[in-house]
């Protein structure tokens, strides 16, 4: 039987299973950290997103909490400047390569990107920096997915899923520095590849790039 150990997170005594993460043990207990590729199914996080950002008393520099696990009396602060300033940095440059045309997505109102905006009240776009979109082709060829490149955060979620759970291995990472992406090897329709539609990818989609097609969206 797993022990629980006693953690402070923000000043709150917190519950948490031994040998979970940090990150994990705060969602659980209702204190929120923007995050984008935690999977509550993988055992060893992406650590991809660089937002779940905390400090730790007795730790020089800020850490990811969904690559920390918890430890018995330790102390996090979630809401610190240097936190803060790391996750508005991360997100910041995240959304230079995210369209904003929320009412025209899938996602609308559905979205992991809409809601660390408004829990961390942050602009969906800053206007600091330049853009870097993608301008790539909606791939609608799958009778029942439709997948949008250009909405990729690349947090890993679909990939796992794909690959490690469902055995399909339809997609992975492809291309290499600003024109990396998820999608079929060797830049194929989702259609050609060996996807078994088991729609796992748009389910763990934080910002439903993959998406299930309707009559809505299928345009």
């Amino acid at each position: 039987m797993t022990e629980d150990v006693t953690i402070y997170i923000d000043g709150r005594e917190i519950k948490a299973k031994a040998g979970q993460s940090l990150l994990r043990a705060a969602l659980d207990n209702g204190v929120y950290i923007p995050n984008l590729c935690d999977l509550r199914e993988r055992e060893t996080p992406e650590a991809s997103c660089r937002l779940c950002f905390v400090e730790l008393e007795g730790v020089p520099e800020p850490v990811t909490s969904c690559s920390t696990g918890v430890e018995e009396g330790m102390v996090a602060r979630t809401d610190s400047w240097r936190v803060r300033e790391l996750v508005a940095a991360g997100f910041e440059l995240l959304m230079t390569t995210h369209p904003v045309d929320c009412a025209a997505c899938p996602g609308n109102k559905r979205c992991a990107l809409q809601e660390i905006a408004k829990k961390m009240k942050f602009k969906l776009k800053s206007g600091r920096l330049p853009e870097i979109l993608r301008d790539a082709p909606l791939d609608l060829s799958h009778p029942r997915i439709g997948y949008d490149s250009d909405r990729c955060v690349m947090c890993g979620r679909c990939v796992y899923v794909c690959n490690e759970e469902a055995g399909a291995r339809a997609i992975d990472f492809i291309h290499r520095g600003l024109k990396m992406t998820v999608g079929v090897f060797g830049g194929g329709p989702l259609a050609e590849s060996s996807c078994i539609s088991c729609m796992r990818c748009v389910e763990v989609c934080p910002v439903k790039a993959f998406y299930e097609k309707t009559k809505e969206t299928d345009v």
